[in-house]
């Protein structure tokens, strides 16, 4: 199926989309799932705190926010949209001292992560989810 790539009330999109699009279905394919339909939406910190507000109950700024419509158990079909705020991306790599580009491509897979039944509420597995994003960016196309 295909991976799009959508803004609201913003203007980003992140560069090479048909590369993301091809490293995230592989991403899936190698978690042993089939790729269905799975929406990236870019967002301002306004709009993505309001939806923290409204569907996951925070009052803070989170950089990524991921609506499962997944059939793991049945189909095995992993889809979902998943709202990226790109403000909070940029300050998060600015605090952390690493490149912009490469903390959206870590949470662009932490999204489909998210998708393919990684869970990262625990200690335990928040280390299982950096190991994972750690896995794939290094599976991500340099070229």
């Amino acid at each position: 199926m295909a991976v799009h790539f959508y803004n609201q009330d913003s203007d980003y999109l992140p560069k090479g989309r048909v590369k993301i699009g091809k490293w995230v279905r592989e991403t899936i394919h190698n978690e042993g799932y089939k790729a269905g339909e799975i929406c990236y939406i870019f967002c301002s910190s306004a709009n993505h705190i309001e939806m923290n507000r409204q569907y996951v109950g925070h009052d803070y700024y989170t950089d990524v926010i991921t609506f499962d419509y997944s059939d793991l158990d049945g189909r095995g079909v992993v889809s979902g949209d998943i709202f990226i705020d790109h403000e909070t991306v940029a300050d998060n790599a600015r605090q952390l001292g690493t490149d912009p580009a490469e903390e959206q491509l870590r949470v662009i897979i932490h999204g489909v992560l998210h998708l393919c039944g990684y869970k990262d509420k625990s200690d335990q597995e928040a280390a299982q989810m950096r190991q994972k994003e750690d896995f794939y960016l290094a599976r991500y196309p340099k070229e």
